[in-house]
């Protein structure tokens, strides 16, 4: 009936299915989800765009990517320059020189890097070994301490000296006054939200939501000549060489009767004690306004609590230590066996993937694949 059955309705999976329809092919795209737009699904509440599955920055480098995006949303200017709080002090993240200067008191760059350079040496650190000696020889102990270790420990349930050097080297360090966050010569907030972004990509091609594919995976698999397969790739083989390791993200939503809870779309709470990692206030990705330019009369908070993942929860960050990558390669053999079925996306392909890589790498699965 079908040459491709897409699963799963999110960013890799709207991708695909726009190209190949592109392409004359015939597409068919189910989610178990009662909504489009998988992770990325934004609902709105008294007028604001709320991101549910947690906040989405979109940012890239890559130039084929943004102008491929581009066609289905407007973005706006957004500049994701989150805020910490340590037990009410606030400092600016990423670490720049205003971070500097509140902590320490100094004023030019030359003497934060004195300061980082003089505590990384009293740490007696050279080969960073874990998490902490890495962070430790990249910003100091005292930035270590106050706005990195607790953040960390809640994010990842483990001590950061159980924790890969790795997870943190990206660390953006700045010994200038920018508070950009990324990087990113291309960045932003689609206009209108990700799910109305996503609907353009899914425009003309027949969706079917609250559909469970494993559940009901000998009747869809002879609908289609391919799969298109983006959910846990574990799941798929019913995790018969054991489970994959996630860590998972609980919200606690509010709507407020006031117009700006703490002026700032994102806020670290970086001590230990405070049991949620941050607060998303979501209109201030939209600067406040709606669509028409209005003032927003009401705001929305998310609390963000990070857990272990668990079957039943929803997975978000895959634990890519060596345990995990041994047994996603195992997984991967078995999916290359698999000659009707192509795995992508975040869960399919277990890799903690930013929304460019994964447009990217849904573009690079339509040139192989629609040639």
């Amino acid at each position: 009936m079908y040459d491709y059955l897409i699963v799963g309705a999110g960013l890799y999976g709207a991708v695909f299915a726009h190209e190949a329809k592109k392409a004359g092919k015939s597409v068919l795209v189910i989610d178990k989800r009662p909504n489009i737009a998988g992770n990325v699904y934004t609902e709105k509440v008294e007028g604001i765009n709320v991101h549910k599955y947690g906040a989405h920055i979109f940012h890239t480098n890559n130039k084929k990517v943004w102008s491929y995006i581009t066609q289905f949303a407007e973005f706006n200017r957004f500049t994701n320059s989150p805020v910490a709080n340590y037990h009410g002090e606030l400092y600016s993240l990423p670490f720049n020189m205003y971070t500097f200067n509140k902590m320490w008191g100094v004023v030019t760059p030359e003497e934060a890097a004195a300061k980082i350079e003089e505590q990384r040496k009293d740490a007696g650190i050279t080969e960073p070994k874990n998490l902490e000696e890495q962070a430790i020889s990249l910003v100091g102990t005292d930035i270590y301490e106050k706005l990195i270790k607790g953040y960390t420990e809640k994010q990842w349930g483990r001590p950061c000296t159980e924790l890969p050097s790795f997870i943190i080297k990206r660390l953006p360090v700045r010994l200038t006054f920018d508070n950009n966050y990324f990087n990113a010569l291309y960045q932003g907030i689609p206009v209108g939200g990700y799910t109305k972004m996503v609907a353009n990509l899914l425009d003309g091609i027949e969706v079917r939501l609250n559909e469970d594919y494993l559940a009901k995976k000998a009747e869809y698999d002879v609908m289609a000549d391919k799969v298109i397969y983006t959910g846990a790739i574990d799941a798929y083989f019913d995790y018969k060489l054991g489970t994959l390791e996630y860590r998972s993200v609980r919200f606690e939503n509010e709507t407020l009767d006031k117009p700006n809870f703490q002026g700032n779309a994102a806020v670290n709470y970086t001590d230990v004690e405070t049991p949620w990692t941050r607060i998303i206030e979501h209109k201030w990705f939209e600067f406040g306004k709606d669509e028409d330019g209005n003032d927003l009369p009401k705001t929305v908070i998310s609390r963000e609590y990070s857990s272990e993942w668990k079957p039943g929860d929803e997975p978000y960050y895959p634990v890519n230590d060596e345990k995990n990558g041994q047994l996603y390669a195992q997984y991967r053999e078995l999916a290359e066996k698999e000659n009707k079925v192509i795995f992508g996306g975040r869960l399919g392909e277990y890799k903690y993937y930013d929304m460019d890589a994964v447009i990217a790498s849904a573009l690079d699965m339509c040139e192989k694949e629609l040639a």
